[in-house]
């Protein structure tokens, strides 16, 4: 791997690349304290959080309670804006988007809050592990029918789907394989679920909502004759098949294209890649040989792309659009509405929804379209005016603070409009937008006097110069 170096005047703005990609942006202030430390370090500490920075869950669940599905994604979007393991948490919605399932069917609050908690738990490990979990976790097995599935009437609903979305990609198996595939996990259920259902209709156990589906292996259930899948034979389970399908190169391909579309450039949808080449092969490959180098580790595999010289490039600098959860989680960092739990967030949740993207209710198992396709009339209406409505509200706490700092950056000078323009874009994470853009902003600001204001007048002509910043294209970009 070629590493690029880059001049000290440029870390801040790679940086706050990096937080974008990695997490979900951050301040000039944060970037400031982060450029103390070299790049490296700075990806290591984001691969390697502590866990005793880790929100407790008993605080969160004490004042963000309930059993609605509005409520335990109300509490995850709490950990996206305030949780210190930023890419800890970029990482369970990446696995969301993989391994997309929906409450709509479900419908058990508590099983899909434990999936997102194993997401967060392993998302960085082996993918051999993650498989394994997955297929064992309960709100996958319901929601792709696998509790269906028995020895001598196979439902191949789980075991296609494990192929096709979240390992290998069409054209890389066949007809046979998925068939056998499925066998191999029958008897992999839901312990008692008729029981389990009454018992939880009956007795909850608030705050933590009602009981969740508990997996179970049905030995008298599984078919344990032999198998043929992908070319081998033997009397497989489960395991066995998740074996071979990691030692897979199309495996290998398939996680590195999911890996660099939701980090580096949107790709197209996930049933295109069959029939359109990755934007770039090179970094591909790269990524295809980290994965086997590294035994599958997908952590080792996140580390060599930070890295690379593909991704430091300031060619890939805001070429990617924010899905509705980035922009919603980022704008709430700025805003500092909620640094402490409170069930006024499930309202930003909701507004995430009018943006076209509901979290736990993915609109197919194929999960959310991203780039390009989370833009249309009604979804870009709402996506600009939370952005401009929430950063151009002089009432958050963020705002004063980014305002003040605006203020006292230019302290004693004589700024022009530009040197307003420039400072609230660097306060706003180091946003860096196109001549004909910026150009616009300076005559906004020429326009509104912001640089002839009184002390009183300032505050409020900057906040609407930050709420016309946060209209751009650019901000709607990562």
């Amino acid at each position: 791997m070629t590493t690029v170096a880059h001049p000290t005047e440029t870390d801040i703005d790679l940086l706050g690349h990096l937080y974008r990609r990695a997490g979900f942006g951050a301040t000039r202030e944060q970037l400031e304290q982060l450029s103390k430390l070299s790049y490296e370090d700075t990806v290591d500490a984001l691969l390697n959080p502590d866990p005793k920075m880790d929100i407790q869950e008993d605080v969160l669940e004490r004042y963000i309670h309930g059993e609605g599905p509005p409520i335990f994604v109300a509490g995850w979007l709490y950990r996206m804006i305030n949780s210190e393991s930023q890419l800890q948490e970029k990482m369970t919605l990446f696995w969301h988007h993989v391994f997309a399932t929906g409450l709509v069917k479900n419908e058990h609050v508590l099983s899909a809050k434990n999936q997102i908690k194993m997401f967060r738990r392993n998302g960085m490990g082996d993918l051999t592990t993650i498989l394994n979990d997955l297929s064992r976790d309960p709100a996958m097995i319901f929601w792709l029918d696998n509790n269906e599935n028995r020895n001598g009437e196979p439902n191949e609903n789980y075991g296609r789907e494990l192929l096709e979305l979240f390992s290998m990609g069409v054209g890389n198996y066949t007809e046979v394989d998925v068939r056998e595939c499925s066998r191999a996990f029958t008897g992999w259920t839901i312990a008692n679920p008729d029981y389990i259902k009454q018992l939880a209709q009956r007795n909850s156990i608030m705050p933590y909502g009602k009981l969740a589906w508990r997996y179970e292996y049905d030995s008298s259930d599984h078919d344990d004759t032999e198998k043929t899948f992908l070319g081998e034979k033997g009397n497989f389970n489960g395991e066995d098949i998740i074996k071979i399908i990691c030692q897979q190169p199309a495996t290998a391909r398939f996680i590195s294209r999911h890996i660099y579309h939701f980090f580096v450039a949107d790709e197209p949808p996930v049933t295109q890649w069959p029939y359109v080449e990755p934007q770039d092969q090179n970094a591909i490959s790269e990524l295809e040989n980290i994965y086997f180098k590294s035994d599958h580790n997908i952590g080792s595999m996140l580390k060599y792309l930070f890295n690379s010289e593909f991704f430091k490039s300031e060619d890939c600098y805001y070429k990617k659009l924010k899905s509705p959860a980035e922009l919603v989680t980022g704008i709430l960092k700025i805003t500092e509405e909620f640094t402490s739990p409170g069930i006024e967030i499930s309202a930003r949740n909701s507004q995430m929804g009018f943006m076209g993207q509901t979290l736990c209710n993915p609109p197919s198992v194929e999960g959310w379209h991203q780039g390009t396709e989370w833009i249309e009339t009604g979804s870009l209406t709402e996506r600009i005016n939370f952005a401009s409505g929430q950063i151009g509200d002089a009432g958050k706490p963020g705002i004063r603070k980014l305002v003040g700092d605006v203020i006292d950056d230019l302290y004693d000078q004589s700024p022009t409009s530009e040197n307003y323009v420039d400072s609230c874009l660097d306060h706003l994470g180091g946003l860096d937008v196109s001549p004909q853009i910026k150009s616009s902003l300076i005559e906004f600001a020429e326009d509104s006097g912001v640089a002839n204001s009184n002390e009183e007048e300032i505050q409020q002509k900057l906040t609407s110069l930050l709420a016309l910043v946060a209209a751009t294209p650019e901000f709607q970009r990562i």
